[in-house]
């Protein structure tokens, strides 16, 4: 499996069979990110909630690849059909499977608003995901969130991810000592920062958080690298 970090919250995974993976692809109007939508060809589109900076650019992304699925919760899946997206919809514990991949939704606690519209409207509630790959790799990709007990006895001790990517941005997520927390309780062999520097008001240092996390190994990525496992 090989992992791109593309800015932000959003991920670039790719399969062992060249199954490729968007989660949050927040790319246009990422300061951070070099890429066009042109360039961008997935299979699947993972959405963690309803935020701009996580609904991202999955509609023009899907009306340049016809066959491509998004995975979402309910109700932005509703919305997602109403505007021609080939969007599935599931729930905190259920999962799908697609080739080498399996992608089931757990919790996250943050809020999830269409936040892009004039009239700000419910967007069901926030999701996390974890994507299990056909060698038992096990990736946790926690979208926006703030600390709680599930991240130890549910997603630690019944899923354990051998990938956590967790937010350290603080203001809208979890701050650096907070996910330096979720990092021990979930106890991942890798653990990836994200969710920072992409604005001034979510600067932090990701050194300072490895310095916190001892027993699972930090990756900071640059933006654009790939990171093979």
């Amino acid at each position: 499996m090989k992992l791109k970090w593309l800015g932000h919250s959003a991920f670039e995974l790719t399969s062992n069979r060249g199954l490729n993976i968007l989660i949050d692809p927040f790319i246009q109007a990422n300061p951070v990110c070099p890429l066009k939508i042109s360039d961008l060809h997935p299979d699947i589109i993972c959405i963690t909630h309803g935020h701009a900076d996580h609904f991202g650019d999955v509609i023009e992304i899907s009306r340049n690849n016809t066959n491509l699925i998004v995975i979402t919760n309910y109700e932005i899946s509703i919305y997602l059909q109403r505007k021609g997206v080939n969007a599935i919809g599931i729930n905190y514990g259920a999962s799908v499977k697609f080739e080498d991949v399996e992608i089931r939704m757990l919790e996250a606690r943050h809020s999830s608003t269409f936040d892009f519209e004039i009239d700000t409207k419910y967007a069901g509630n926030p999701g996390s995901f974890l994507l299990t790959f056909d060698n038992n790799l096990k990736v946790f990709h926690a979208g926006d969130t703030g600390l709680f007990s599930d991240m130890k006895f549910v997603i630690g001790e019944i899923y354990k991810p051998d990938i956590a990517i967790l937010p350290i941005g603080n203001i809208f997520t979890m701050d650096i000592k907070e996910a330096s927390i979720a990092a021990s309780w979930i106890k991942p062999k890798f653990v990836i920062p994200m969710h920072y520097n992409t604005f001034p008001s979510i600067a932090q240092n990701p050194e300072e958080f490895e310095k916190l996390v001892p027993n699972s190994k930090t990756l900071i990525p640059n933006v654009m690298e790939s990171i093979e496992f």
